[in-house]
């Protein structure tokens, strides 16, 4: 199988994280429930992981790092918790249903919610994003890289705007924790949201937010602590406050070996290549008949991902014709971006996405655009 399908989940998992997993599941016990060694072992794990994430993103206060299960969780952390009834809240077109659901939730309850639209390529007004920005406004909630286009939003530019403002900047790094460096501090990010199992190269059901001490975030989750059992509240002390409940931390374990990993190979390498995947691919595809992209590829940033539709064929037909006659891994539809098709008009046909890792090669990329190009002379007419 040619796997085009990264920005889903990357499927070939380092074998440090494989055997990180493998080790825990038979040595690790509940952390913070127990004073013997394998409740003992959980916490150190768990804490060392908290302390490489944090430097990672460029934090200084390990225990604001908090993990939770994947970035779907952490956004609703992160937004039903810093928003209430009379806020306004500027998020954008561009965004997954992880930032639009919980955001049409909180609207119901009172919270003003401005979209920034799309231009033709995907992109947003930074210039409408200031206009966006009134006495109410508390908080910027948007992606750093379309899960769709590849698109790049400059969030050390919109960092700078927010903080000038005394706006809340709430960045979702879904599709680019791992893959692109993200500084905290210098991006004037007050709460990151990442997942473990796309870029970051670890397993499912990992996750977390980095949150600026400073910033309160309303418990989205009550319960079990591990601390303080005879309060009827749960604890407030940073990261149990939004913690509640058992952590993942086997899965934790395999996310701190793929820190390592990562910074073993250095962002800078993983995005090189990736980029030039992704570049490869577009100039292979761009002119062949009856292709149709979408995105801004002449930004040096774009993300590792080229969404396309083969005239006027439904991409999911499309896609499971890859899958299944060519063995070729891809995504096709909505991508839980609805915004961003109806932007492009394509809300009945969706599009195919193709998406790169570290882990694929150029030859890949050679055969599967070969493979389009078979397929356009079989369904285009020139």
């Amino acid at each position: 199988m040619i796997y085009f399908d990264n920005a889903a989940t990357t499927i070939k998992k380092p074998e440090c994280v494989r055997n990180a997993v493998f080790e825990a599941m038979g040595l690790l016990g509940n952390c913070g429930r127990g004073a013997h060694e394998g409740s003992l072992s959980a916490g150190r794990n768990i804490f060392q992981a908290r302390k490489k994430l944090c430097t990672f993103f460029g934090g200084d206060t390990p225990n604001n790092l908090i993990f939770t299960a994947n970035a779907t969780e952490s956004l609703n952390i992160a937004i039903k918790g810093i928003l209430n009834p009379g806020d306004h809240v500027i998020t954008t077109a561009m965004e997954h249903n992880s930032v639009l659901r919980p955001l049409y939730e909180m609207e119901k309850q009172g919270v003003d919610l401005t979209i920034l639209p799309l231009d033709k390529l995907g992109r947003i007004s930074i210039e409408e994003l200031k206009k966006a920005i009134n006495e109410q406004t508390k908080a910027i909630v948007m992606t750093h890289v379309s899960n769709v286009t590849g698109n790049v939003n400059d969030i050390k530019l919109i960092g700078e705007i927010a903080r000038a403002n005394g706006v809340l900047f709430v960045v979702d790094a879904s599709q680019s924790a791992g893959t692109r460096k993200i500084d905290v501090k210098e991006c004037n990010i007050d709460i990151l949201c990442f997942t473990g199992h796309k870029g970051l190269l670890g397993p499912q059901g990992t996750g977390g937010l980095y949150v600026r001490p400073g910033v309160h975030v309303k418990p989205l989750l009550s319960g079990g602590s591990g601390i303080h059992s005879f309060l009827k509240e749960h604890p407030a002390d940073m990261p149990t406050a939004l913690e509640a409940g058992t952590l993942n931390g086997h899965g934790i374990a395999g996310l701190s070996a793929a820190i390592d990993y990562i910074e073993s190979l250095t962002i800078d390498k993983i995005k090189e290549k990736e980029t030039a995947l992704m570049r490869a691919f577009y100039q292979g595809v761009k002119n062949i008949p009856g292709v149709i992209l979408y995105g801004d590829y002449e930004d040096p940033e774009h993300g590792p991902i080229v969404s396309l539709n083969l005239g006027k064929e439904d991409s999911s037909y499309l896609s499971d014709i890859l899958a299944e006659e060519y063995g070729v891994a891809t995504r096709a539809g909505a991508h839980c971006a609805p915004l961003v098709h109806e932007s492009f008009q394509t809300t009945g046909q969706g599009m195919i996405r193709f998406s790169f890792s570290y882990d694929n090669t150029f030859e890949e990329v050679e055969e599967v655009i070969a493979i389009l190009r078979e397929l356009s002379e079989e369904f285009i007419d020139e």
